[in-house]
């Protein structure tokens, strides 16, 4: 009652501290820490074996494609280095070839050796054999250059495989504990919160959740690592070349720094969205045949047209931000790359660096700035998720509920003591403070009698029935049975006692024997023939071709209403409670099927408690006793003859009726 679908809870979002959301979040990682630990430890692994790659190219190179003994260049005279490769005369082959081509090679310190350039004269079979222990090591480090690749690639999949495994399980817990949560909360919550927002939050929410728990958080602690080891064995390498790839980073955090404001609100605004896509969704499709009859589709749709094209507009500017922020994380990199080729370019010439060790720098840089990337990329992933888990936190942080005893055992006359009596005594209630909708109200039902309650819409007939059931306690005044009120018991304990009946039933999805058992599996086929029989729902499910295993459609739309009410009427009977309490459940029904069901409402009430809410005052007249209400007060209370002999507002009302 009095909705407020105003999506008021976006305004209780303040600024994010992403430490505490991680801190919330920590309660569901726990369990799986020894998994973490696994994922953590692979991820080291995987980490030291990419690092050592552009070593094992440093390698190949400066010890066999150009080895380091021809790095130590002489100098011509024109003052260009000129670069030699050292031969072993042991080898008969290589001595062969030696005397072949005398001329292009020189003796030095009891050493042969050949200029590079010259090399290119030999015959390639010649070269070949001159050459065959690099050809082996080159061999070799490619061979160990693809075995690391092979492992890398088993190592992730492992790592992957963990890492799936605890995000499924941890969304898994959290829509466990939000579902179970939503369940607990009062009824006055969901009518201040549409069912799209709330099913976004199980749903979308927690999914946005999983790449948080799987990617994110494995591309944080690999990039991490990476960008450690990087920088370190870049420093190892060469110090000075290492400061100028370092000189970059304070631009990039910089920008970071400014777009990650900018995004997070961005991200902010797409989950409001989203909730209010679902929720439109929601109300749109229930209320289909409603939207069809009035011929209010074009509405609707320029309605949804409204939200997806907001939805658009905001999606739009975070694409926006990642579209400037990302060019300028690459152009970083570039030139990074652009100062370590013309630096390090010069070096080698100078021969203060060996071509390997640029080779490897160059690579490692490569690495080092692509965990940069990485992070900027999932960074985008990261505020959505951190905006979703807000509003899961939001919701789990919700304390709108009933209190319950500090007992769990709860007063004696919910556990063993039948119920003898039922007083409402001055009773008042609002759902909006200052607006009542009863007001002091006071009777008595002593067990076993019917009391009917009629009047107007709008009296608080229903009222009275949502706290009766203590979906909402009284603002002041108490409800007692057998003396003792009703929030000192756990209020599935009360309710244990008690069924529902509603003028529009709700059935589950499932069979008709699932919605008459639901919470009683212990039924044979003996009582459930019996419910089925006094419930006068026998004849419905004999036409059915599969009887009481017949599916039923969400709401239970593939029966009428009267045949809904009739399996609503079975499933209080196979509850066997011992307050039967019937609201409008005649007001849809036609005349024929009204008869039927009176029968079957005649074998509930049977020697129970029972309370009829009734429009029709055919429903009431049977009753015991009959109060009337009017703007949330008693004004007459009577049999139906009493009240008839009265010939007062009651009387007045069986007159409009007849």
């Amino acid at each position: 009652m009095f909705n407020d679908f105003g999506y008021a809870e976006e305004d209780k979002l303040g600024k994010p501290y992403d430490i505490r959301l991680f801190r919330k979040l920590y309660p569901f990682v726990r369990p799986y820490n020894n998994y973490i630990f696994w994922a953590v430890f692979l991820i080291v692994v995987i980490t030291i074996m990419e690092l050592c790659l552009p070593l094992v190219l440093k390698r190949a190179i400066d010890s066999y494609i150009v080895p380091e003994s021809a790095s130590a260049a002489d100098v011509s005279e024109r003052g260009d280095p000129v670069r030699y490769l050292d031969t072993d005369m042991s080898d008969p082959k290589i001595r062969e070839i030696v005397s072949r081509y005398q001329d292009l090679f020189e003796t030095d310190n009891n050493s042969i050796r050949i200029k590079y350039k010259e090399l290119e004269k030999l015959e390639k079979e010649d070269l070949l054999i001159l050459r065959q222990n690099d050809l082996y090591g080159v061999t070799r480090m490619a061979g160990l250059y693809l075995l690391i690749i092979a492992l890398v690639f088993v190592f992730h999949f492992i790592h992957m495989m963990i890492m799936e495994y605890i995000g499924q399980k941890i969304m898994h817990g959290l829509r466990i504990r939000l579902y179970t949560h939503i369940q607990a909360l009062s009824v006055s919550f969901f009518t201040r919160n549409p069912v799209g927002r709330l099913v976004t939050r199980v749903t979308s929410d927690v999914q946005n959740m999983h790449e948080l728990f799987t990617s994110i958080i494995s591309v944080l602690f690999k990039d991490i690592f990476l960008l450690i080891g990087i920088a370190g064995v870049l420093a190892y390498i060469n110090w000075k070349l290492a400061l100028i790839t370092f000189s970059i980073l304070p631009f990039v955090a910089y920008a970071s720094l400014i777009f990650s404001g900018r995004s997070r609100k961005i991200f902010r605004l797409l989950r409001v969205k989203v909730a209010e896509i679902n929720t439109k969704m929601s109300e749109s499709i229930g209320g289909m045949r409603a939207i069809q009859l009035f011929r209010k589709e074009r509405l609707t749709n320029d309605d949804f047209i409204r939200l997806n094209h907001d939805n658009f507009l905001i999606s739009m500017r975070q694409i926006r931000i990642m579209a400037i922020f990302m060019p300028i994380i690459e152009f970083c990199s570039v030139l990074a790359t652009a100062l370590v080729i013309y630096y390090g370019g010069r070096n080698v010439l100078q021969g203060s660096i060996s071509l390997g060790a640029l080779v490897a720098f160059i690579s490692y840089m490569k690495m080092f700035f692509r965990p940069i990337r990485d992070i900027s990329e999932k960074y985008n992933i990261l505020q959505n998720a951190m905006a979703s888990a807000e509003r899961i936190f939001l919701l789990l942080d919700e304390k709108d509920r009933l209190p319950e005893p500090a007992s769990t055992v709860g007063p004696v006359f919910l556990e063993t003591d039948p119920i003898r009596k039922i007083e409402f005594n001055r009773v008042c209630f609002s759902y909006i403070k200052g607006v009542p909708v009863v007001e002091d109200i006071s009777f008595t039902i002593p067990a076993g009698e019917s009391l009917a309650i009629v009047g107007p819409t709008g009296s608080g007939k229903t009222t009275l029935i949502n706290l009766i059931l203590r979906f909402y306690d009284p603002d002041s005044g108490s409800i007692l049975i057998n003396g003792h009120d009703i929030r000192e018991s756990h209020s599935h304990k009360l309710r244990n006692r008690m069924a529902l009946v509603m003028q529009d039933p709700f059935l589950f999805s499932g069979t008709i024997r699932d919605n008459i058992c639901r919470g009683r599996c212990d039924l044979s086929g003996k009582e459930m023939t019996d419910i089925l029989k006094a419930s006068s729902c026998y004849a419905l499910v004999e036409k059915l071709s599969n009887g009481v295993d017949t599916e039923l459609g969400e709401g239970g739309v593939n029966l009428s209403s009267g045949e809904r009410q009739l399996v609503s009427i079975a499933r209080a009977f196979a509850r066997n409670p011992e307050l039967i309490i019937l609201d409008e459940a005649t007001s849809y029904i036609d005349t024929e099927t009204e008869q039927q069901i009176q029968g079957a409402f005649l074998n509930l009430m049977k020697n129970r408690t029972s309370i009829i809410i009734a429009h029709r005052l055919s429903t009431a007249r049977n009753a015991n006793r009959i109060l009337v209400l009017y703007n949330g007060r008693i004004i007459e209370s009577g049999s139906h003859d009493e009240l008839m002999d009265e010939q007062g507002f009651y009387f007045r009302l069986n007159q409009l009726n007849s």
